[in-house]
């Protein structure tokens, strides 16, 4: 009973955090800060505020999300249009994905960060020092956050994704008077534009232009790599995806992992498909298809070829396997065993697009030193 009664009082004097009011639109012009990749999200400055538009919260979503960002103490419009208030810079925050974690460390804001689900997956060194010294709480996991312990913490928001629009844990969290903000980054379909959202983070803290300044240096160094790549004298064949159960999942052509493929000058095998998410092949139609492919990248969960041949006989005749031309990053782990590839690639696609083509084209980065995809074992 003492317990809820503390829950009541947090919800009584923070209800004014989640200020919601659907008015009229605002007449007032500001600024529409540049987006140049992503496709989720959109930025409009005002003299003391700014609104967050999330487009594409989750797959096929039908619901945009507009965030009214204020700066403490500016008077706002009364007429203007949003779903949820936030006041910024933000001072003490929850996020719910690893992803999240790299634009806190890009932003010096690593102090702000009390809570998240799943600590073990963070690999963030600096974040781990943060975890050592028991600044920043667990919150159980995603699919069952301790709502009870969130909310006593008091974060001025929580960053949240989902699969669809009824997460009950959200909507929990937001009636205490906690903001929620959904982050769709991981519903871009290009490289770049799931490094963009670095923009989406500058907003929360009103660092926009460290934010652009960021991003145009990750949009440069990819930018140089593709170059780079268009002077290799072949394009290898590729294959990509892995088993889970009974079915050998493959990204779509039109997907994240096969623009990387396409970007470091080598010919994704199912580069003419298009999707949400993953195909899901059985094993005799990949087989067919890709068994002359030269390289297979990301086999999942598998870490070593040993564990190829135990599972089955079958992947010897896949022409990469014989050739020994298989390259994970399931083997490049954080400090705790995360696998730093889930973390940092999105911010990073420069990383892994050199990682690529270090691999399909070796005369062309002789010197590079992998980031993230390494040799099966």
């Amino acid at each position: 009973m003492e317990r809820v009664l503390i829950l009541l009082i947090i919800v009584m004097f923070s209800s004014c955090k989640n200020e919601e009011r659907h008015l009229s639109t605002s007449n007032n012009k500001g600024d529409t800060l540049t987006i140049e990749y992503a496709k989720g999200f959109s930025i409009i400055q005002f003299k003391g505020y700014k609104t967050l538009t999330v487009s594409n919260p989750w797959p096929n979503s039908d619901k945009n999300f507009t965030y009214l960002l204020v700066e403490k103490g500016t008077d706002i419009p009364e007429n203007i249009d949003y779903d949820l208030k936030v006041e910024i810079p933000i001072q003490k925050i929850v996020v719910t994905s690893t992803t999240h974690i790299p634009s806190l460390e890009i932003l010096d804001e690593n102090e702000t960060l009390v809570g998240f689900p799943g600590l073990n997956y963070i690999s963030s060194e600096k974040i781990r020092t943060r975890i050592s010294k028991n600044s920043v709480t667990e919150l159980g996991e995603n699919e069952a956050i301790n709502t009870e312990v969130l909310i006593s913490l008091q974060p001025d928001a929580v960053i949240g994704f989902a699969i669809d629009g009824n997460n009950k844990t959200f909507q929990t969290i937001q009636k205490s008077g906690i903001p929620v903000i959904y982050n769709g980054d991981w519903t871009e379909e290009s490289p770049l534009g799931k490094a963009e959202w670095i923009k989406f983070f500058g907003a929360l803290y009103n660092k926009d232009q460290q934010a652009e300044a960021y991003f145009n240096t990750i949009k440069n160094s990819y930018t140089e790599a593709k170059e780079l790549a268009k002077n290799a004298t072949s394009s290898p064949s590729v294959l990509s995806g892995s088993m889970y159960k009974d079915q050998w999942y493959v990204p779509y052509g039109n997907s994240w992992q096969a623009q990387f493929i396409k970007d470091a000058n080598a010919t994704y095998i199912y580069e003419d498909t298009n999707g949400n998410g993953s195909i899901a092949l059985s094993f005799e139609s990949v087989l067919d298809k890709s068994h002359n492919a030269e390289f297979w990248v990301a086999p999942g969960q598998f870490k070593t070829f040993e564990q190829l041949a135990e599972t089955s006989a079958h992947y010897s005749q896949f022409k990469a396997v014989q050739d020994k031309k298989v390259f994970t990053y399931s083997n490049t782990l954080g400090s705790s065993g995360g696998v730093i590839y889930y973390e940092l690639a999105p911010t990073r696609p420069d990383l892994v697009l050199k990682d690529l083509i270090s691999i399909f084209h070796p005369e062309l980065l002789p010197e590079h030193k992998t980031t993230f995809f390494k040799p099966l074992q």
